[in-house]
């Protein structure tokens, strides 16, 4: 039986994913996935939500109502190089003209009009970073971190994990308002493997009851293409070997700060 936290991209359709607070279930985060073929078009207006559009794959022109970036992108896959991106406040329009084969991402959360302009996001502008250790190595582009002033409610950013390392682990959770401790964040997850026959493994859950029983307990099969979404609890994933896993995150909440908590049986492996 196929958990509901696990989308499968709709193959028929230009727009692959589609996800709002509605269908969610949940108040912030929506991801919206676009496969376009050379000369093919989108546009939509943002209303109330701030935008972040990356560029998984491919080239295309992109425009706000004020700002004309012009033609951007250059990789062919999400697996070499940095990606471009452009961000658009709330009230405001945009539009992506394919030149290439494209996937592009559209990543919202709501947005104050006027509050920062639409501006172009590329990658000689991003952070990268390794994280962990071992087999828990993997490699984070950072393209809208809270250290980005220019954005409302959105973070996003990217992950490679490398075939047979695990990922977003040790698990960790932020979903409660407790701040400085813990932030409340919705969270989606894009998933791309290399070769895309490969697959992997994701886990959603809270912490255990006294009975042992807990509030959600999903364990997903991923593939290339999916989307898993994470309303509460721990998220760890693991690709398999052969196969590296890409995916893009994206983040929001009340409060645009990462703030997490990692599950207590696992801590030991920070700290070792």
């Amino acid at each position: 039986m196929t958990s509901p936290l696990r989308l499968r991209p709709k193959r028929d359709h230009d727009r692959v994913h589609h996800v709002t607070p509605e269908s969610a279930g949940w108040t912030y985060v929506g991801f919206e996935l676009y496969r376009l073929s050379p000369g093919q078009s989108v546009a939509e207006r943002t209303g109330d939500r701030e935008v972040c559009l990356v560029l998984v794959t491919g080239r295309a022109s992109v425009a706000s109502d004020a700002v004309d970036f012009g033609l951007i992108g250059e990789r062919m896959t999400p697996f070499e190089g940095k990606p471009w991106s452009v961000y658009v406040p709330a009230d405001d329009r945009w539009q992506v003209t394919a030149e290439t084969e494209v996937e592009l991402a559209v990543c919202s959360a709501p947005g104050r009009p006027g509050a920062h302009p639409p501006r172009l996001i590329a990658p000689e502008t991003l952070g990268q970073e390794t994280r962990g250790q071992g087999t828990n190595v993997r490699h984070v582009t950072n393209i809208l971190p809270e250290t980005d002033a220019g954005a409302d409610s959105l973070l996003v950013v990217e992950v490679i994990t490398p075939g047979g390392h695990t990922s977003s682990y040790p698990p960790h959770k932020h979903d409660t308002d407790n701040l400085p401790a813990e932030s409340y964040l919705e969270e989606t997850y894009y998933h791309r493997f290399n070769p895309p026959q490969g697959f992997g493994f994701q886990r959603v859950y809270t912490d255990a009851r006294a009975d042992g029983s807990r509030e959600l307990d999903e364990a997903m099969v991923i593939e290339d293409g999916d989307v898993t979404l994470v309303p509460k609890g721990y998220h760890p994933c693991a690709a398999t070997h052969g196969y590296d896993l890409y995916y893009l995150n994206v983040m929001a909440g009340p409060v645009r700060t990462w703030k997490f908590h990692n599950e207590p049986a696992h801590e030991w492996l920070v700290k070792r």
